[in-house]
């Protein structure tokens, strides 16, 4: 793994969510939380869609005063949430580089410079000199790092441990904190936990918790602050 936690303190963290996994329920609850999930998770990346607009046009009327792209954008978002369900429902969900890349090719479909494959090039996250590695690595990073990752015993450690693999990775060009947060629900769906869902409110403080994280290597602070966010939850 190309970055570090304290395992023992998280550890003793994740003994503290108590869950009976229940995948039906967990199930229908996340189908219930379609338009809060695709709302907050574009308003984390800056779509200025309000949740009473995008309850609109996911009921199929068009919301005027709005970029086509951000439009584009909730669909696309609510197309993987719902192909992410139907994954779970089949049980076809694993953390196989075909999934991860099928749901990306929906949420950046027209937005990234290509989509549904890893990266060809270089890319950047902004405000911090972290720099992702090559793409000619990205291949090897996965195949090395996802056995480990499929080891981890506990669901929510093993979702969010994707998750900042995924991220701090950046395996496409655009999309990958969607995409990523959609493998995340996956892992805790399959295994009946309910989903972690991140506000839109909590967007300032869930950035500058990733960018500690990028500068830092160290995914300590970002776990306890994803833990207790799911506890609270």
């Amino acid at each position: 793994m190309n970055f570090l936690y304290d395992k023992q303190h998280i550890e003793k963290l994740l003994n503290s969510v108590k869950i009976n996994p229940d995948k039906k329920l967990a199930v229908a609850l996340a189908k219930k939380d379609c338009v809060s999930y695709v709302h907050n998770t574009a308003a984390l990346e800056g779509n200025p869609m309000t949740f009473p607009e995008v309850q609109t046009l996911l009921e199929g009327i068009t919301i005027g005063g709005h970029k086509l792209s951000d439009e584009q954008q909730i669909l696309n978002q609510n197309e993987s949430w719902e192909k992410l369900i139907q994954i779970v429902e089949d049980n076809n969900f694993n953390t196989d580089k075909e999934i991860f890349c099928n749901l990306q090719a929906i949420v950046a479909k027209e937005e990234a410079i290509e989509w549904g494959k890893f990266r060809s090039a270089e890319v950047n996250i902004g405000g911090t000199e972290f720099k992702p590695p090559k793409a000619d690595q990205l291949e090897e990073i996965f195949q090395e790092n996802i056995e480990e990752i499929n080891h981890i015993e506990n669901p929510l450690q093993k979702a969010l441990v994707f998750f900042l693999f995924s991220a701090v990775n950046q395996f496409f060009f655009d999309g990958n904190k969607r995409s990523s947060r959609l493998m995340m629900n996956g892992i805790l769906l399959e295994n009946g936990w309910n989903i972690l869902n991140i506000k839109a409110t909590n967007r300032l403080e869930f950035n500058k918790q990733m960018i500690v994280f990028y500068d830092s290597q160290d995914a300590t602070k970002i776990l306890e602050y994803l833990i207790e966010y799911y506890k609270k939850q």
